[in-house]
């Protein structure tokens, strides 16, 4: 997702054009554009300002793997299907994706937080699962694998927590049902 289509740059660009145009009216000596266009852009520009500070972009969502499609719809994977869509839209006001999940489950670094890189959908043995890849500097690996346990029943029970370190300084953690 391109960051220009992110609703903060259009609310932005919304009220830079308003306000453009109302200036224009005011040099122009048009009151009837100028008045409204003014009143109205600048807060409006103003507001976008505010959303583009604080935006949080979306997690990449991998290619789904081989018949993930198919299971995505099943009701089991009703939970890890929220997950997805949580984590691949705009956030406002948070510092990462799963700041409170992080949070609960203190595997998070007020000067460091773990940001989520990429998600993607993965099947394995007539099961649906994610594989969420974290960038993680301010948490050690090892604080990772402490939590796995709980890691694996924090979303939803009946999941299984996989963790590997696929770079240094990252952490892939992938949460599939038992005995998948």
């Amino acid at each position: 997702m391109l960051a220009i289509a992110s609703p903060g740059s259009l609310v932005t660009f919304a009220g830079a054009s308003l306000s453009v145009i109302g200036w224009i009216g005011y040099a122009t000596g048009n009151p009837n554009l100028s008045l409204p266009t003014i009143f109205y852009g600048i807060p409006i520009l103003l507001g976008g300002l505010a959303l583009k500070s604080s935006e949080l972009p979306p997690a990449e969502l991998l290619p789904p793997a081989a018949g993930a499609e198919a299971l995505r719809t099943a009701p089991a994977s009703q939970t890890l299907r929220k997950l997805v869509k949580d984590v691949t839209r705009w956030r406002y006001g948070q510092k990462a994706h799963l700041e409170s999940s992080l949070e609960a489950l203190k595997l998070w670094d007020e000067d460091a937080p773990p940001q989520l890189i990429s998600i993607g959908e993965l099947a394995e043995n007539g099961g649906y699962g994610v594989a969420l890849r974290f960038r993680a500097e301010g948490v050690g690996y090892g604080r990772w694998q402490e939590k796995q346990d709980r890691l694996a029943r924090f979303f939803e029970k009946g999941l299984e927590a996989r963790l590997s370190q696929p770079a240094p300084g990252e952490v892939l953690l992938e949460l599939l049902p038992k005995g998948a």
